[in-house]
């Protein structure tokens, strides 16, 4: 082969290798700070619909729905193991970022992985386009679900439980 042929080889390999390197960086630092970060500021996606609590006067609860509606969110297995997180209203997220309400030291969680909020009746869980999924009761979910008493999420390695 030429010379030519050889230097043009390299050049090309070499393109290649800080294409992939690139990519990699990309990866990262989406896996890392979430959405795509914007000159100066960090950009948010945009909120999935949730559906929205009804105040419509309803049938009266009987006294073991009462006691069975989800007050705490429990974390059963993992590094925070014992942590309990209040249901008081707002919505709560999970995941490796500082921002989050219940910061998780999971190598297998994403900065910004899952919220739950209040909708209409009860508390429901939404995975925020995080790269290893999440599951509640094992099933890995792809739409908001409701959440009860005893549901079990597991994030990487973390287990949590909605708890009365």
């Amino acid at each position: 082969m030429s010379e030519l042929t050889i230097a043009a080889l390299r050049l090309g390999l070499f393109v290649l290798m800080w294409i992939f390197v690139f990519a990699v960086a990309a990866v990262l630092r989406r896996d890392l700070f979430g959405a795509r970060a914007q000159t100066g500021r960090r950009a948010t996606r945009p909120a999935k619909p949730m559906p929205q609590p009804s105040y419509e006067a309803g049938p009266i609860p009987r006294p073991e729905e009462i006691a069975a509606t989800p007050r705490h969110l429990r974390v059963v297995q993992g590094s925070l193991a014992g942590t309990t997180v209040p249901l008081s209203g707002t919505p709560i997220t999970i995941g490796r970022s500082h921002s989050s309400t219940l910061v998780l030291s999971d190598d297998f969680a994403s900065g910004r992985h899952a919220r739950i909020v209040p909708g209409e009746g009860g508390w429901w869980i939404e995975d925020a386009g995080s790269t290893n999924g999440t599951l509640v009761d094992g099933e890995r979910i792809t739409a908001p679900v409701r959440l009860r008493v005893g549901t079990r999420i597991t994030i990487g390695h973390t287990v949590m439980e909605l708890a009365p």
